[in-house]
């Protein structure tokens, strides 16, 4: 405990010039603001704060400590927006009213931020970035309050999720089955997905995925190497928040807003956004299907599309292939074009 207290200042390094000096007009922070009337945690990042806003909606846990293992660099031409959501990490309190865990609260409170941001900033819109469980938040701010951004981006866009969870239950039997690993395959046998998704799969589903490359990333093969290490060693959160990241993960489970996510079809609820809509998808990815965010996307109507496969990536591409990842960001989405859409990510 005494060494985590001693790495754990809890402040993010500045961004420094060549003599040493402090960046001018950068930014990098971590700051609290009442949204909803709940004390919210963000780190916001950039070397220019005159750069658009892009506001990132994590998944079941926040991400930012990945950052330090795998620099998006995308602080070269946004200003980013680590807003950890409503009773997760900077943002966890015991207090926080179970049943105000709703999808309309985070829509409401996602909307408050963004206007936080563009208030602040000096911005008529942002950009709106969702990841994983972030996506099903997203699409729907995106759908209620367009005017308020340049356009949204999913990354592992969530869709139909309880048939994505079905998909990637067989996929994995089926690939301990051929890999002969027995001890898995029982355990997956006995914790089947069909209508219902039993607690004993959610139990194994984490290391079952990561184990054969489907998870967070397509090399990590570990939970507790992979995530939880990267979470105990980040400098930019004190040893306290640190310990909440993980109380706020085991009382929320795979996401606090589990159940409504597995009974929503979102191509039946969200059909259709009046913004530019940008889908990147690991092919490796079966905590989110990438067949279905295809098979949603080409359902969606919106006046610009464009989906981006990335071929070394398993959930996370923006942490896995950064630099093809940055180069869309700034040739088709800062430009509101698709040109680079369809194209595959080369090995």
């Amino acid at each position: 405990l005494v060494y985590l207290a001693i790495i754990s200042p809890g402040k993010p390094d500045t961004f420094k010039d060549e003599k040493g000096e402090i960046l001018k007009g950068s930014i990098s922070e971590k700051i609290f603001v009442n949204i909803g009337g709940v004390k919210q945690g963000m780190f916001i990042q950039s070397k220019d704060s005159s750069n658009p806003v892009l506001l990132y909606l994590h998944g079941g846990i926040p991400d930012y400590f990945l950052t330090k293992k795998y620099p998006t660099g995308l602080e070269d031409h946004f200003t980013v927006v680590w807003w950890d959501q409503r009773g997760a990490g900077l943002s966890y309190s015991g207090n926080i009213p179970q049943e105000s865990m709703t999808l309309e609260q985070m829509i409401s409170d996602t909307r408050v931020v963004t206007n936080y941001l563009r208030q602040r900033f000096g911005k008529e819109k942002i950009y709106l970035m969702g990841r994983s469980g972030g996506t099903f938040i997203g699409v729907h701010v995106a759908a209620q309050a367009p005017e308020l951004y340049h356009a949204y981006i999913g990354v592992a866009q969530m869709s139909d999720h309880l048939k994505s969870e079905r998909m990637a239950y067989e996929y994995m039997l089926k690939e301990y089955r051929d890999a002969g690993n027995r001890k898995m395959v029982q355990k997956l046998e006995a914790a089947p997905v069909t209508d219902e998704i039993p607690n004993e799969y959610l139990k194994l589903r984490d290391k079952a995925m990561h184990s054969i490359g489907v998870g967070t990333t397509h090399e990590m093969r570990s939970i507790i190497t992979g995530i939880f290490l990267p979470s105990v060693t980040c400098r930019d959160y004190t040893l306290t928040e640190k310990i909440n990241l993980w109380r706020a993960k085991a009382k929320a489970g795979v996401h606090p807003l589990w159940n409504t996510i597995l009974a929503t079809d979102l191509a039946r609820q969200v059909p259709e956004l009046d913004i530019p809509v940008y889908f990147f998808h690991g092919i490796y990815d079966y905590t989110v299907s990438y067949d279905l965010a295809r098979d949603y996307f080409e359902k969606l109507k919106a006046p610009v599309k464009g989906f981006y496969t990335f071929s070394q990536s398993a959930h996370s591409p923006m942490f896995e292939e950064p630099v093809r990842f940055k180069e869309i960001l700034l040739s088709d989405i800062l430009t509101g074009r698709s040109s680079l859409a369809g194209a595959i990510s080369e090995n």
